[in-house]
């Protein structure tokens, strides 16, 4: 059981780096995200930003769902390593 709660929080981990990079790379107009590797990215990473997407649209250009996905995740994998 201890093997699957540090591999669940250890995923967690990983795909929080993953979404934070997403971010911080839509600061950059010129990355064309139909190249490798950023459309493996977007492919990791948009259905979990949708979901929040449709909850929290974009405001004046700014995506703050990402920032609600991003937070989830932190409290869900401090749950699981509290466990």
């Amino acid at each position: 059981m201890y093997l699957l709660i540090n591999t669940l929080a250890s995923f967690i981990q990983i795909y929080t780096v993953l979404l934070i990079i997403r971010v911080l790379l839509t600061w950059f107009p010129t990355i064309n995200w139909y190249n490798q590797p950023f459309t493996t990215l977007s492919q990791i990473t948009d259905p979990y930003l949708n979901l929040f997407r449709s909850i929290i649209p974009p405001l004046g250009g700014i995506d703050f769902s990402a920032m609600l996905a991003i937070i989830l995740l932190q409290i869900v994998g401090g749950g699981l390593q509290s466990i």
